[in-house]
């Protein structure tokens, strides 16, 4: 989550959301910067190695980012790109297909 797009709230709030509307099993990261100045070392790499449309800049939470066993950034992915979308790349990945 990251309060760079529409301030969604504290990360208690995420996670309460997270877990009651969408039934999130997993473990929610703390807000972070995408963007500017303070963007975190993670999202430093991952624009570093795939560029978006408009250059690198995250557009909205729901971008994604395909990483291989490696640690390489495989593949970006719009905010509205849906998961299983991904799938074919996932398996090309894990070498399934």
């Amino acid at each position: 989550p990251c309060n760079q797009f529409g301030h969604q709230g504290s990360n208690d709030e995420i996670v309460e959301f997270a877990c009651t509307r969408f039934k999130s099993e997993f473990p929610i990261f703390d807000k972070i910067e995408v963007n500017g100045e303070n963007t975190s070392p993670l999202y430093k790499f991952l624009k570093s190695a795939k560029w978006g449309l408009l250059g690198d800049n995250i557009q909205w939470n729901f971008a994604k980012f395909l990483v291989d066993k490696n640690g390489q950034v495989s593949d970006r992915y719009y905010p509205t790109t849906s998961p299983l979308s991904m799938e074919r790349d996932i398996k090309v990945l894990l070498e399934i297909e």
